[in-house]
């Protein structure tokens, strides 16, 4: 029996937690020059088949020129409307993120990378379902910004798995999150 796929975060954030500076503006993590394999993204997305997104980063990649194609089933959560432009194989959901979840869990296929804003990531840590976090640690501060998930009470414990550095500074940490207690 193959194991339920799992609900992965896969991000960097500035040595100070944020994802990116207060306007979505990411220079501190675009301008510089990546490692061979790049942190380990490629191997990273041979072991997913489906990325959810938040809206929000739905409209930014676009904005940055990204394409959405059928080799990668999308799937973007929002309360608005399908944009017109959307491309055909980009999927959209109102529906509560359990249910979603839930359905992603029961169908075959590989991992699932969430990818979005603190907002998102938070929602889905609320509502338990995340099952790990790929947190890149870029050697920066930033100041201020859009931190990696929204602040709300809770208490998420979490196991680290594994710690990796790259000699441009870069730490990779991969956690396991538990039960909430």
């Amino acid at each position: 029996m193959t194991p339920p796929r799992k609900v992965i975060v896969h991000i960097a954030t500035s040595a100070d937690g944020y994802i990116a500076r207060p306007d979505g503006n990411l220079d501190w993590l675009t301008t510089r020059p990546a490692p061979a394999g790049f942190y380990g993204i490629d191997a990273f997305m041979r072991s997913i088949d489906t990325k959810v997104l938040g809206r929000k980063t739905y409209d930014a990649s676009r904005r940055l020129g990204a394409t959405f194609d059928s080799k990668t089933r999308t799937i973007v959560c929002s309360r608005h409307p399908r944009p017109t432009d959307a491309p055909p194989a980009v999927e959209f959901t109102a529906e509560p993120i359990d249910v979603l979840v839930r359905r992603l869990r029961q169908s075959p296929g590989k991992d699932v990378w969430l990818m979005g804003g603190g907002d998102i990531i938070a929602s889905f840590l609320d509502a338990q379902a995340i099952d790990e976090f790929i947190i890149s640690v870029v050697p920066v501060f930033v100041g201020d910004g859009i931190p990696l998930i929204a602040r709300r009470h809770r208490h998420v414990p979490l196991s680290l798995q594994s710690t990796e550095k790259f000699a441009d500074g870069v730490v990779q940490l991969r956690y396991v999150v538990n039960s909430p207690v």
